[in-house]
């Protein structure tokens, strides 16, 4: 028996800020270059999703029970360091063996639902499968999976089906993470050789038959996510070094990994046909893969400098890291709201990374805060959901988007409590001469003055029960 409290300690050099830290190889950076697609459905569900703006990612595994940083310490690179009291093949014994002691008998996906409903959230990424290969759906390819173990005998062992179930009756669009490389199966790690990395540990030149292998199970596994699962919306594919190895460029390089002689194709091209035969206009994310199987762009634990034309979401976690860890400490209500209106000012979206704790639900500390997220959401949405960025997108800490109609969206946030009432003014977007501007949350109208280059307006007390919005959403016509 496993004292959980005495887990064998995995120290990560990883820094779970704004900005990603290069040489850091496990933050995917936002890719330079981009293809728009050509298929109309492909397109037409691309701009719905634009519509969306917030969106949850649900990072939900092994790595749940002793709680540590999902599948990584699998990985022997530099940047991790294990407990040095246990060898590195009693490390992937012991975490292999979680298989056997992952039984969430309190998994409720109506409450992560419900949650992130409450939040204002309208998209939902989940982890069928991360690094590590353990299954969270019911995949008939490999045992290892949450269906095999001590929840098998459960009515919602297969979690996948439960929890995008459940997000539908929410009316989520439903996104599937799934990991390209797969450090669980002979066919990517072949236990003949040592794992000194997060690449496959054999030259695909050499045994062409092995990699063949893991093309069939890759292409067998998100096969089953498109046939059994229902209507999938996004195909949300991590670990981008399994690539071609012509699309290898300086990004890559930036991550600090090791980069194989060989190329790691798993024919993306026949995948996708696949994929979107099952599921058409479905949206395929293969991060940092330049070309048509990247159809928007996830820079990860960052926004972007400036404003982009191009499809993209920023993914960055409610606490310090993307699944559960205990004693995690969350951002505040206010700070969530600030990278949304900033993400979604430059174009964006947010994808919030939230991690159910090992018995299935979701703490009540990350559901007051969704809950906080959502407060201002109901009242304030209108400046967020369906709008599009402008050229002049920000004036110090006031910033604008437009509604589909030419509506002009100010939206001013606060880094404390504002005075009531308190003066506000920025360049650029002067209304209409003669019309009003209206605050969103009341309804109230409010006169401004005119300036040499924008606008100035005294801004009344802004406050909600649980204190005070943390941005303040003014509209306008132009």
């Amino acid at each position: 028996m496993i004292n959980f409290r005495k887990l064998p300690i995995i120290i990560v050099l990883l820094t779970f800020a704004a900005c990603p830290v290069i040489g850091q190889g496990n933050i995917h950076q936002q890719s330079k270059e981009y293809e728009w697609p050509t298929d109309s459905l492909v397109k037409k569900k691309l701009e719905a999703w634009r519509d969306l703006k917030f969106g949850v990612i649900i990072h939900w595994g092994l790595y749940a029970v002793p709680g540590i940083i999902e599948s990584w310490g699998l990985c022997s690179e530099p940047w991790i360091n294990r407990d040095s009291t246990m060898t590195y093949d009693g490390f992937k014994t012991w975490y292999w063996g979680m298989k056997d002691k992952f039984n969430p008998r309190q998994f409720n996906p109506d409450q992560w639902a419900t949650a992130a409903k409450a939040a204002g959230m309208r998209y939902l990424v989940f982890t069928t499968k991360h690094h590590d290969g353990f299954c969270m759906f019911d995949t008939h390819q490999t045992d290892f999976k949450i269906t095999a173990g001590p929840f098998a005998d459960h009515p919602k062992a297969n979690v996948a089906k439960e929890v995008f179930d459940a997000f539908r009756k929410q009316n989520f669009m439903i996104g599937a993470y799934f990991s390209k490389p797969d450090w669980h199966t002979e066919y990517y790690w072949w236990p003949r050789y040592a794992t000194p990395d997060r690449n496959n540990n054999y030259d695909i030149r050499t045994n062409p038959w092995r990699w063949n292998k893991f093309k069939s199970y890759t292409k067998a596994q998100i096969g089953e996510l498109m046939t059994d699962y229902n209507k999938i919306d996004i195909l949300w594919l991590d670990g981008g070094w399994v690539r071609p190895l012509e699309t290898v460029n300086d990004e890559v390089r930036a991550w600090g990994a090791a980069i194989p002689a060989w190329s790691q194709d798993i024919d993306m091209p026949a995948i996708a046909t696949m994929a979107r035969e099952k599921q058409p206009g479905l949206l395929i994310v293969d991060r940092t893969v330049h070309g048509p199987y990247e159809n928007y762009q996830t820079p990860e634990q960052s926004i972007p400098a400036n404003r982009q034309e191009t499809p993209w979401e920023s993914c960055i976690t409610l606490g310090g890291a993307w699944g559960f860890v205990p004693n995690d400490q969350y951002k505040s209500a206010a700070t969530v709201v600030h990278n949304l209106i900033e993400v979604v000012a430059k174009g964006g979206s947010l994808l919030l990374g939230v991690g159910p704790r090992p018995d299935g639900t979701i703490g009540d500390s990350e559901v007051q805060r969704l809950k906080e997220i959502g407060d201002w959401l109901k009242v304030n949405g209108e400046g967020i959901y369906g709008t599009r960025s402008v050229e002049h997108f920000r004036d110090g800490d006031t910033f604008f988007t437009r509604g589909k109609d030419g509506t002009m969206y100010a939206l001013i946030c606060f880094k404390t409590p504002p005075a009531s009432p308190t003066t506000i003014s920025w360049k650029g977007h002067q209304p209409k001469k003669g019309t009003k501007l209206k605050v969103i949350s009341t309804g109230r109208s409010l006169s401004w003055t005119k300036t040499t280059d924008g606008v100035s307006l005294t801004l009344p007390a802004v406050k909600d029960p649980n204190g005070y919005y943390p941005a303040a959403v003014l509209s306008f016509k132009e």
